[in-house]
Formats: structure tokens, C-alpha cells, sequence
């Protein structure tokens, strides 16, 4: 045990300080992009030379997250180092420049990849508990969430089960990760926190109605984000795909004349919590964040997701006799559950940020989420451990890429 507590200590301190500074960096690009409306004619730019990077020097780097959780199931060789300023690099190139993208996934990769350079003389199975904790760390750091970050790291390789042997590394790593990250003066964004609000069977249903739809939704945006990845596929010089996904970027931005569904688009999700949004909102963000990620540009789903499901949640304010609140943060963690196929992490998280008076709605909508959104994810590596459904039983045990 004490040999594990010394090295998440140090998997932690390493994730959480390269997670701080992503996050001034990505602040950065973001405040001068916003002030410089014109970058978004950069998009082709960036994407050629995102494109180039990754298919002169990437390697296996090009797999991203996919790569860290097939090596969880099947240990072969140590993470490629080169996969830390490829993702940093592409992901603020893609920031910079307007892209529809998000910050996890960048954050996940640099922390498992420096996490498995500890790991080159550990046994397989220590490096699997490696990895994970790896991961648990830069999820937790990137946002604020040390409890979702630990249970994440467990949750998101195998779907429908937990491998309990990585709790303590996970949990240390995350824990460390997060106040290394604090302790660099990094802060997050604030959310409101919910009030109490007694469960009635009218709130249930709503609850239930909410959790279906986010469920529907996160499967919509699994499916066309793979589709999309396929199509551009069909480009056989791959450096040129994000060149004329970027094009088709930036002329959508261009023709929609707002910068509300560039980046991150914190902006738009914190308003989501104060008033009802344009049901047209969350539609946009997924198809543009499925254009630019499908094609090549990097970044993290997760924050397009929290845009997608709390804009969503926010847009039914006007239906459902709900707070709107309260409606944005069911939205904001039940497509992430959905998509990632994490329900456990993302009630974590909803605790965590919103506290813990709404945890039971903010559960159901997680849970039912994740169970509508089937056999689909954001994470095509991902292995199925227990089958959502009985009819999906043969399922058991395959790749969700190869689905």
C-alpha cells in the first residue's frame, strides 16, 4: 500500500500540474480568439497543420483516448510520450481558431500517458491500475471534480462494470491531481447550487422524460460523430481531412454569425442555468462539435457535452414544470452519462458541482441515460463488461467499435 500512495501521489502531482497549465493556456487562446473574430478564417490553416503533425509524427499518438483504454484490456507498449504536446498543442490550435471542441480529452491523455512512463517496469496488471489512475487524474484535475475523477478512471473502460482493484491508486491520483491544480491558483468555473426540491410523481416523470431524451441525445451524438470520422475517412491524405472539415467549420460559424458555439462555450452554459435557451442551441453545438472532432481537429467531447445536455435541459424549462436550474444541470450530466456510458461519475459529478439537495434527480437523469443511450459511445475502445439490456447479451465482451 505504501508503494501505491507514493506513486498516485506522483501520478497526481504530475497530471494536476500539466492539467494547470493547459488550463491558463487554453484560457489564454480562448480570451484572444474571442477578441480576434478573424481567427476563425484559420481554421483550414490549423487543421492542415494539426493534420500534419499527426501523421508525420503521431503514431499510435493518433488513437488518443482509445489507445490509453486499449491498453488497459490488452498492455503492449508504454504510451508514446510524443502523445503530451500533440494533444496540448492540437487541442489549443483548435481553441484558437474557433473549433467546436472541449478540454477532457487532452487533459485524460497527458495524464495517462505521464502516468505510464512510471509504469515501463511494473508488472501488466500494475500498469493496467496505472493507467487508470492516469486517467482518473486528469479528468479530476481538468475539472474541479476529485470524487467523479475517481470513480471515472474505474467506470469508463469497461461499460456496466467496475474493477474495484484500481480504487485506491485512482482516488489518491485524483485527489492530488485536483489540489495540485488549486494549488497553482487554477480555478474552475462556478455553478449555482440547486435547493431542495421534493421528489413528486409529476417531478419523477419530467425527471424520467428528461433522462430518455439526454439519453437519445448522447446516442445522436456518438453515432454522427463516428459517422462523421468515417466519412472524412474517405479523403486518402489524411492531413487534408481537418483542412476541409475545418473549411466547413468555419462557413457554418461564419453563416450562424455568433462565436457562442466556438470552444468550450463556458458563456452559453452558464446562461443556461439562468433562463430558458433556443431549443436550436443544443443542436447546433452537437452537429458543429461532431464536424470538428469527426474530422481531425482535437479536444475533448465532455464540455461540448455539458453544452449539448444543459442547453437541452434549459430548453425544456418552457414544458416541464421544473426549475430551469435544475433542468440545465440534469441536461449537463445526463448526455455526458450517456455518452460516456459513466452513470456513477456523473452523478459524482452533479453532486459536486450543483450539491447534493437535487442529487436524486440529478441520479435518475444519469441512470436512465445511460440506459437509453445503448450499445453507442464517445469512447470507440471501450469494452461492454455487462450488457444494458438482456437482448444485448451477445454484445458482451466486444469493443463498442466494433459493435
Amino acid at each position: 500500500m505504501l508503494r501505491w500512495l507514493l506513486i498516485s501521489a506522483v501520478v497526481g502531482a504530475l497530471a494536476g500540474t500539466a492539467s494547470a497549465g493547459f488550463l491558463v493556456a487554453l484560457d489564454w487562446v480562448t480570451r484572444w480568439r474571442e477578441a480576434h473574430a478573424w481567427m476563425l478564417a484559420l481554421l483550414p490553416v490549423a487543421g492542415l497543420a494539426i493534420g500534419l503533425a499527426y501523421h508525420y509524427y503521431g503514431d499510435r499518438a493518433v488513437r488518443g483516448n482509445n489507445l490509453i483504454l486499449d491498453e488497459i484490456h490488452r498492455p503492449s507498449q508504454t504510451l508514446p510520450l510524443r502523445m503530451v504536446p500533440l494533444v496540448l498543442g492540437g487541442t489549443l490550435l483548435t481553441h484558437l481558431v474557433g473549433g467546436s471542441a472541449g478540454r477532457e480529452g487532452t487533459a485524460v491523455q497527458m495524464g495517462g500517458t505521464l502516468a505510464d512512463q512510471l509504469g515501463r517496469w511494473l508488472r501488466p496488471r500494475d500498469r493496467r491500475l496505472l493507467l487508470v489512475a492516469g486517467m482518473s487524474a486528469g479528468f479530476a484535475s481538468v475539472f474541479g471534480t476529485p470524487l467523479a475523477g475517481a470513480v471515472f478512471g474505474l467506470e469508463v473502460f469497461l461499460l456496466g462494470s467496475i474493477r474495484y482493484e484500481a480504487l485506491l491508486p485512482s482516488f489518491l491520483a485524483a485527489v492530488v491531481a485536483d489540489a495540485v491544480t488549486r494549488a497553482w491558483g487554477v480555478g474552475h468555473t462556478p455553478y449555482p447550487e440547486l435547493p431542495a426540491l421534493a421528489l413528486t410523481p409529476l417531478g419523477l416523470g419530467s425527471a424520467l422524460l428528461v433522462g430518455a431524451l439526454c439519453g437519445l441525445v448522447a446516442r445522436l451524438f456518438a453515432v454522427l460523430t463516428h459517422a462523421v470520422g468515417h466519412w472524412f475517412s474517405a479523403i486518402p491524405f489524411p492531413p487534408l481531412r481537418p483542412v476541409v472539415g475545418g473549411a466547413m467549420v468555419g462557413l457554418l460559424m461564419w453563416g450562424l454569425g455568433t462565436g457562442r458555439f466556438s470552444g468550450l462555450g463556458i458563456p452559453v452554459i452558464v446562461e443556461a442555468f439562468q433562463h430558458p435557451l433556443p431549443p436550436t442551441d443544443w443542436a447546433l453545438k452537437l452537429a458543429l462539435t461532431a464536424l470538428t472532432l469527426g474530422c481531425g481537429f482535437k479536444g475533448g467531447e465532455v464540455t461540448p457535452l455539458f453544452f449539448i445536455g444543459a442547453a437541452l435541459g434549459s430548453a425544456l424549462a418552457v414544458v416541464l414544470p421544473l426549475p430551469v436550474a435544475l433542468l440545465a444541470a440534469m441536461g449537463f450530466v445526463g448526455v455526458f452519462a450517456g455518452a460516456a456510458n459513466t452513470p456513477l461519475a456523473c452523478t459524482l459529478m452533479g453532486l459536486e458541482l450543483f450539491g447534493a439537495k437535487a442529487g436524486v434527480y440529478l441520479g435518475i437523469s444519469c441512470v436512465v441515460a445511460y440506459l437509453l443511450s445503448g450499445h453507442h459511445g464517445i469512447y470507440a475502445a471501450q469494452v461492454v463488461g455487462q450488457a444494458k439490456h438482456p437482448r444485448l447479451g451477445r454484445q458482451q465482451g466486444r469493443r463498442l467499435g466494433d459493435l
